[in-house]
């Protein structure tokens, strides 16, 4: 089992062409993932060909919009690699089509069309069923050995009882491979921005509906109160075991770190705040991945 991907996942590329939409494309091909084609208004017709995971190549075609995509390819997972001032247009764009999982990789797009997207996406559920967004600026979400939609190296991890969500894409990376003697049921990297598609809690949930994930990885970082919403979620709603890891003990107060949501306000959104809200709620919280890995790896051989 999975949440939100699957091998029968069949996923488009808005971007296809791009840098980065062609290299991840074929990284996503070489996991197994059934990429099915991808959009390019102004190549629409043409198109583009990369090995899979076999060595095989495969062509697959370039459509004018993603409800032609769809249609012609029966897809239900969009990948979003297009440039920041576009990224809006290509979500909403993805939503009228009603696409079943959109995946926006892409990393700089202004908080305020994020914003207008995820209004958009609540407006859109009763027209289309619900597009579920994952994103934007983040790693994507992989369920090893089956499908891939984002930038996850797909080499790090196989399947097993684990499921994560992580706000940071190169702690996603570390994780996975300080559990990879265990493996994961799905690793889904919810980006760093203040307004996300998929929340911690969005994840959690659906993890605790898993049957096949037997305990969960959460890793957040410093900025916001997610975590500590997050907290008081896991105490009223999830009986699985989590732990936890909170990024940014050592970061200085009151000043803006990296990430657009890293932005801490008197003792709400420090890492020792988020720390003891989720011990509170009965999560144990590693000083670091590894320790955290270490805290996973005692649940899980005790399982």
């Amino acid at each position: 089992m999975s949440i939100y991907l699957n091998k029968d996942s069949k996923i488009i590329v808005q971007g296809i062409t791009g840098g980065m939409g062609a290299k991840h494309t074929a990284l996503m091909l070489d996991s197994g993932a059934q990429i099915v084609g991808g959009v390019n208004a102004r190549k629409a017709g043409t198109t583009v060909t990369h090995p899979d995971k076999d060595g095989h190549d495969v062509e697959l075609p370039v459509f004018g919009t993603v409800a032609e995509a769809m249609k012609e390819t029966g897809a239900d997972v969009s990948v979003v690699f297009v440039p920041p001032a576009f990224t809006k247009d290509a979500c909403v764009e993805a939503i009228d089509a009603g696409i079943g999982l959109l995946v926006v990789i892409t990393e700089g797009v202004p908080v305020q069309d994020t914003a207008e997207v995820w209004s958009y996406l609540q407006g859109a559920e009763s027209n289309h069923g619900g597009t579920r967004m994952i994103g934007p600026n983040c790693p994507g979400i992989i369920t090893p050995g089956e499908s891939l939609a984002g930038i996850t190296p797909h080499t790090i991890a196989g399947s097993g009882p684990v499921g994560l969500v992580s706000k940071s894409g190169t702690l996603t990376y570390q994780m996975m491979y300080e559990l990879r003697d265990f493996g994961f049921s799905t690793a889904i990297g919810i980006g760093g921005d203040p307004i996300i598609g998929t929340t911690h809690i969005d994840a959690l949930q659906a993890f605790e509906d898993d049957p096949e994930t037997k305990a969960i990885v959460m890793i957040g970082e410093i900025g916001g109160d997610a975590e500590e919403r997050a907290a008081a979620y896991i105490k009223e709603h999830i009986t699985k075991p989590v732990v936890g890891y909170v990024a940014g003990f050592t970061a200085p107060e009151g000043k803006t770190m990296g990430h657009a949501g890293a932005i801490v306000s008197g003792s709400a959104g420090t890492a020792q705040a988020k720390k003891e809200a989720l011990e509170a709620a009965g999560v144990k919280v590693g000083k670091t991945p590894s320790e955290t890995a270490a805290l996973m790896r005692e649940i899980l051989t005790a399982l």
